[in-house]
């Protein structure tokens, strides 16, 4: 089927490949012939004063060391906060921490960490007032590379603090685990993996802001053209926040779940933000206008033909 000039429900083996991560194929090679530079430390070292940080394989691993560095028991149980306080929360998350200990959404007597999931690059505002419950923080920045909320505290709070390079940078692996120095943290990611990470990293590092600019483009521009069907954004923008995805809510009388089917049949990642209306698609720097026009397209054909 031609709509507009895009191609609704291609053959399986004719789908173009559009991720929640800006990575695309093409950045194997590019990847693979940057020179090394570990530019990025110094990026780091700036950013993070007065505490370490450690390259990890991925962000789970990342969560996987901060939470064997806190004297975990079976029973103890660690509380996870999020921007919405909605039901979801990433399986990648939720079992990890059940290595070590059960987990809850509220504070409970047998709370030892409190875990904050800054959601999809829209952080959580009331960082700052956690730090009264006294325990350890661990601030999930997965999605929340150069995001901020209204206290300028995103990153600041954690006793430890969890990035995963795909969700911003074009990489397939990565993540840094920024703890402070109390902690001793003497983990060592392979030699060349971290190499490998390091190059990518810096050479990229100084184009984050505009990425940033970028993604908020996206945003808006999605929030524009999809709000001439009734569907809008979960999230207000904001000029501190650089979003990690487009989230948006649909109609009751749209089925969720066969959106998300059909949406990933025509080569777009997306999911669905369960116990609410909700969906979100990528919107990352790298998609032109007209990727998202495609977007678009997909949405509205989906909700004519259904």
């Amino acid at each position: 089927m031609l709509v507009n000039d895009f191609i609704m429900e291609p053959d399986e083996y004719l789908t173009p490949s559009y991720r929640i991560s800006p990575f695309l194929t093409e950045d194997i090679i590019i990847n693979k012939y940057l020179s090394y530079s570990d530019t990025c430390d110094e990026y780091f070292l700036d950013r993070f004063k007065n505490r370490s940080f450690c390259y990890t394989t991925n962000g789970r691993e990342a969560i996987n060391i901060a939470l064997s560095k806190l004297n975990l028991k079976s029973n103890d149980c660690v509380t996870i906060f999020t921007t919405t306080n909605n039901f979801y929360i990433s399986g990648c998350v939720t079992k990890e921490i059940e290595k070590f200990c059960k987990w809850s959404r509220k504070i409970e007597k047998n709370t030892k960490v409190i875990f904050v999931n800054h959601e999809f690059g829209f952080p959580y505002e009331n960082l700052m007032k956690l730090k009264n419950y006294n325990l350890p923080i661990i601030e999930d920045c997965a999605h929340s590379f150069n995001s901020n909320n209204i206290e300028n505290s995103v990153g600041k709070v954690g006793d430890f603090v969890i990035f995963s390079f795909p969700k911003f940078f074009p990489i397939q692996i990565g993540g840094l685990l920024v703890y402070k120095k109390k902690y001793n943290v003497n983990f060592k990611l392979d030699f060349k993996q971290k190499n490998y990470i390091k190059k990518v990293i810096s050479f990229y590092i100084d184009k984050i802001d505009d990425w940033s600019k970028a993604r908020s483009k996206n945003y808006t521009y999605l929030n524009y053209a999809l709000s001439s069907i009734g569907i809008y954004s979960r999230f207000k923008l904001k000029s501190y926040i650089t979003p990690g995805v487009y989230m948006f809510k649909v109609s009751n009388n749209i089925d969720t779940d066969l959106l998300k089917k059909f949406l990933w049949k025509q080569g777009i990642q997306c999911s669905v933000f369960y116990k609410e209306k909700v969906m979100y698609i990528p919107v990352h720097n790298r998609l032109k206008k007209e990727d998202l026009d495609y977007f678009i397209e997909c949405i509205k054909y989906f909700i004519n033909t259904r």
